[in-house]
């Protein structure tokens, strides 16, 4: 099964050419279709400002979140060849990035991780929004200069937007930081995972936009 991945390459292939670029540091203007694509979406700059203001394990989160850009919305969705769901897109990145597996819902991801205040966002960070009439029924990757990278709904793809568009501002619903250095059997992750385990199994809390 293919997926549109917006005139880019399949999303491992982008994760390894944004890898490139991340290590590079080129400032120049840009100079392929890669460059320019993102240059075109406001991306480029984004990426060279995390290489320079964040961590190499945030730097890479955020590199390989941008890597699937263009995947669509699938409901319980946890994978390229599925689709992803909002919280189904932010276990996979971190998991597959770091290592580290966070809970499949979107309530139980905020449950698990440490509250911040919207102004101490750095990328990496997740954003949780109230998208369904309650709380923490949407979650994105902030990913810097007031941007996140989501999966917003059925019929749309993987995508960035603004924190500060009037959708997302009205129910935008807390930030968390997830704790890099714990694992499964953290007190915190452990909990979430336990009542995971007693709850419905499809996370695929999405926006009713």
């Amino acid at each position: 099964m293919r997926f549109r991945m917006v005139k880019l390459p399949f999303a491992p292939c982008l994760t390894l050419m944004l890898g490139v670029l991340l290590n590079t540091g080129a400032q120049a203007a840009p100079a392929d279709e890669l460059d320019t694509w993102l240059a075109d979406k406001g991306l480029l700059s984004q990426i060279q400002q995390v290489r320079q203001n964040v961590s190499l394990k945030a730097s890479e989160l955020v590199v390989h979140a941008i890597g699937f850009l263009g995947v669509p919305y699938q409901r319980g969705g946890n994978t390229v060849e599925t689709g992803f769901d909002c919280s189904g897109f932010v276990k996979a990145i971190y998991e597959q990035t770091i290592g580290l597996v966070l809970p499949r819902r979107a309530e139980q991801q905020a449950a698990a991780t440490q509250n911040i205040e919207k102004k101490d966002l750095v990328p990496g960070d997740l954003v949780f929004f109230n998208t369904m009439r309650r709380a923490f029924s949407h979650v994105g990757i902030y990913i810097g200069d007031g941007k996140f990278i989501h999966s917003p709904k059925p019929g749309a793809e993987v995508r960035v937007e603004s924190l500060a568009a009037a959708y997302w501002n009205r129910r935008f619903d807390g930030a968390r930081r997830v704790d890099t250095a714990q694992d499964d059997s953290s007190p915190s992750v452990a909990a979430a995972l336990r009542s995971q385990r007693s709850s419905d199994p499809i996370a695929g809390s999405f926006s009713k936009r």
